[in-house]
């Protein structure tokens, strides 16, 4: 199966609730990546279109673009730690013994997901204050607080990501990286 069909068809390597939660959450993060990807394209697109065929731009564009950016950045980070695509300097890590490994990834997960939590507690803190001080994105009118709430939801899912990841360790034999991606490298060389 390609990289594509395993993410049309993600399924969580969890049992029961926690498999659900796993597998809800990822069919939200597509939702969120392809529904933020496409209206960015096309808002792209048509402001170019207005730029350049009838001379005006779209006021509203790139605000638009703004929080599609975010909206998009903080939908990835859970999607990457779901799908073992995240960066990791793993020197250390190879030369363990898979027992080693197992428990250094445990710590890992369990660490990233402490570190989620508390940049969600902070993102919450950051928010309330921005909507405290009221203030409103010029184009569009939209309470700037509102763009920024994808940041806590990120934060949320990469989390909840990696505590299931950290679970799923401690339930199995394997060593994972995350619910569905088991340790290993794939050898991606050919010789000519």
């Amino acid at each position: 199966m390609s990289d594509e069909e395993s993410e049309k068809h993600y399924r969580s390597g969890l049992p029961g609730p926690l498999g659900v939660i796993d597998t809800l959450i990822s069919k939200l993060e597509a939702v969120i990546l392809a529904l933020g990807v496409l209206l960015m394209a096309v808002n792209t697109i048509a402001n170019v279109i207005g730029r350049f065929v009838f001379g005006e731009s779209i006021m509203i564009s790139g605000e638009i673009n703004r929080i599609l950016i975010i909206m998009i950045t903080f939908a990835g980070i859970g999607y990457a730690a779901r799908h073992g695509r995240h960066i990791r300097m793993s020197a250390i890590y190879d030369a363990l013994p898979a027992g080693g490994r197992k428990a250094l990834m445990i710590v890992i997960a369990l660490f990233t997901s402490l570190v989620m939590f508390f940049l969600l507690y902070y993102s919450i803190i950051y928010i309330l204050d921005m909507y405290s001080k009221g203030r409103v994105l010029p184009s569009t009118g939209l309470p700037i607080w509102i763009i920024y709430v994808w940041a806590p939801l990120g934060f949320l899912i990469t989390g909840i990501q990696y505590l299931l990841t950290a679970i799923k360790n401690l339930t199995s034999r394997d060593v994972y990286l995350s619910t569905s991606v088991l340790d290993g490298y794939k050898d991606t060389e050919t010789e000519v």
